[in-house]
């Protein structure tokens, strides 16, 4: 959850040329995760980009 209480349930994730996976953000709808993914992959670079659901276990 974030501080404003949405729950973050889908992650985009970018790995570059040389294998390296890096977090870009947490988005709260799948739609809102592939629209940045979409963008960013259109800029040309080697890069690839994908989104994951999260799963969440049960909070403390």
């Amino acid at each position: 959850m974030s501080d404003s209480g949405a729950t973050l349930s889908w992650l985009l994730i970018r790995q570059d040329d040389n294998g390296n996976r890096y977090r870009v953000g947490h988005f709260a709808t799948q739609g809102e995760a592939q629209a940045i993914a979409d963008k960013l992959d259109g800029r040309g670079h080697k890069q690839l980009y994908w989104v994951e659901r999260v799963e969440r276990g049960p909070r403390a």
